[in-house]
């Protein structure tokens, strides 16, 4: 259990405290000790090597959490991630692309269907004309749109060139027979992947989502106002954001910006309509989640608490 050897005086002292107070006789004596539920320890005085041994592998319960001082939802979220491996494998191993297949019809509906929902690039140009102060959360804005702008135009060349291709006006590519994959399958073609964030998310999710951001920063750049609340995973660089709101702080403060750092207060609302207006101090934010924690909401002014998980709530 030490998972070591004794080599000083620390070592000693440690392994000796294990043995002193932790290792005790009491713990096999006590018979109304339950070490998981539905599995007492038994009565050594009745008990020998060979009982033990036939004890531990006909009455050990089913494995399950608790046995390891873990939260039920750290199975949950096991086995959620375990089926979708496999689903994932099985689809990236079955049926294949390019060429003229039976499946092409499918995935011309899906370009289809891409395009017609892909927004327009944004005109940096005519954005930029628009800002008549360049403060640090427009700069976000326009880095932000830049951003979005490479990520619209490789996805708009990518399903076009496909398109193309399935339709015999261009030579299939690899690049076209990834894509094609991608999109059978209903993963994050590689291409796309570069030039988003890190996401674990199905191409369809990541589409859904990849136009709510859009929206956001269409309706930021259009009033160039910043949003009262900002989706802040919803920006390529979120950290661009907070170090904003430092450098706004900084100034408004006439404070040194090396001097400053964040603080993050919870609000009791998840409603961002609940806040119109931009924070006289800071700025509020929403798109945040916690692992392996749940949330209590405070009453009032007062700020709430973190407390153990809800079952089956894996992200709150």
């Amino acid at each position: 259990m030490y998972g070591g050897h004794i080599t000083d005086d620390w070592d000693r002292r440690t392994n000796k405290t294990y043995l002193e107070v932790l290792i005790r006789p009491e713990i096999m004596t006590q018979m109304q000790m339950t070490l998981q539920p539905g599995f007492k320890a038994p009565d050594p005085a009745k008990f020998d090597r060979a009982m033990y041994a036939a004890y531990i592998e006909e009455k050990l319960p089913i494995e399950q959490p608790a046995m390891f001082g873990l939260h039920p939802n750290a199975e949950i979220g096991y086995l959620t991630q375990l089926g979708e491996t496999l689903f994932a494998t099985m689809l990236s191993v079955s049926g294949g692309s390019g060429g003229a297949k039976s499946g092409d019809s499918g995935v011309r509906g899906l370009i289809t269907g891409y395009l017609k929902d892909l927004p327009p690039s944004f005109n940096m140009i005519d954005i930029q004309m628009r800002i008549e102060e360049k403060t640090p959360y427009m700069i976000v804005a326009i880095q932000e749109a830049e951003k979005m702008n490479e990520l619209l135009n490789e996805i708009r060349f990518s399903l076009n060139e496909l398109d193309q291709g399935l339709d015999g006006a261009l030579n299939i590519t690899d690049a076209m027979e990834v894509l094609q994959k991608s999109l059978e399958i209903n993963v994050l073609p590689p291409k796309w992947a570069l030039n988003t964030n890190p996401t674990k998310k199905s191409l369809a999710e990541w589409y859904v989502e990849l136009l709510m951001r859009v929206a956001q920063l269409t309706e930021w750049c259009d009033s160039i106002e910043t949003p009262a609340v900002m989706w802040i995973s919803g920006l390529f660089n979120p950290m661009s954001y907070l170090t904003a709101i430092m450098q706004v702080t900084a100034r408004a403060e006439n404070l040194a910006l090396d001097d400053i750092c964040l603080r993050t207060e919870v609000r009791n609302s998840f409603v961002p309509e609940d806040f119109p207006n931009f924070a006289v101090k800071g700025a509020y934010i929403n798109g945040l989640f916690l692992e392996g924690a749940g949330w209590e909401m405070g009453r009032g002014e007062e700020q709430g608490y973190l407390v153990d998980m809800q079952l089956k709530e894996l992200h709150p």
